[in-house]
């Protein structure tokens, strides 16, 4: 897929986990601890990697009835997340790594003055606390989780949020995310969407529909860069 005009990009917003990070082993480590503290057998990775994304309140539903659409009681819930997210806490960054090429591609575009933000369905002291233990966190102006605002990801508020804050239109800023819920939140703000390749979304797939078909398609962060710069240097 070609880069799409981006010429006036003024920002650009990245996604956490599945874009900037691999934290799946963590994560499936933390719902499987959970799932024996609830008296329930562990399940494989990869399950838990396909309930990621829509924050650690229903990928802890997920986890305990192994379905993406499974709700449990909220006596039963609130025990479960509680231990989930103090296991969690406590293990962090244990497996969990930046992607090959994210420190490279953050630090190019810092080298043009954009600023950079984080948009998650993490939760924000969980997600702010992760890129400072991935030596991270100083790449960004501003972190938004999950529950920073009445609503998350596909909500485009998070975007607009950001966009208001750093005193840019929407349009003028790149959304790049692994998920539908990153394209489809782009869209409704009127982002531009960037699919990467190596994360835990089928980019593939989300490109056959209209609605979560990125604009653009990356294999590695420092492409961002490479489009950019020639546009960086006829503006000067």
């Amino acid at each position: 897929m070609t880069a799409p005009a981006i010429e006036h990009v003024q920002a650009v917003a990245f996604d956490l986990d599945g874009t900037l990070c691999d934290s799946v082993q963590d994560l499936a480590a933390a719902a499987n601890a959970t799932r024996e503290h609830m008296g329930l057998p562990p399940l494989p990775e990869h399950t838990v990697e396909s309930y990621v994304g829509d924050g650690l309140a229903n990928l802890v539903h997920r986890v305990l009835t192994d379905s993406r659409d499974g709700q449990v009681d909220q006596n039963r819930w609130e025990q479960a997340f509680t231990f989930f997210i103090r296991y969690y806490r406590e293990h962090l960054s244990v497996f969990t790594h930046p992607y090959p090429e994210t420190e490279a591609g953050l630090g190019l575009l810092k080298s043009l003055g954009i600023p950079l933000v984080v948009i998650t369905n993490k939760n924000e002291v969980l997600a702010a606390e992760l890129l400072k233990q991935l030596h991270l966190a100083d790449y960004f102006s501003l972190i938004l989780g999950g529950d920073s605002l009445p609503e998350k990801k596909p909500s485009p508020l998070p975007l607009l949020h950001a966009a208001e804050v750093l005193g840019i239109a929407p349009a003028d800023m790149l959304m790049v995310g692994d998920s539908a819920n990153d394209i489809l939140a782009a869209k409704a703000a009127g982002c531009l969407s960037v699919g990467v390749t190596f994360g835990y979304g089928d980019m593939t797939l989300l490109s056959q529909e209209p609605a979560t078909k990125p604009d653009w398609l990356i294999g590695s962060l420092p492409e961002i860069y490479e489009n950019l710069q020639p546009q960086k240097v006829q503006d000067e």
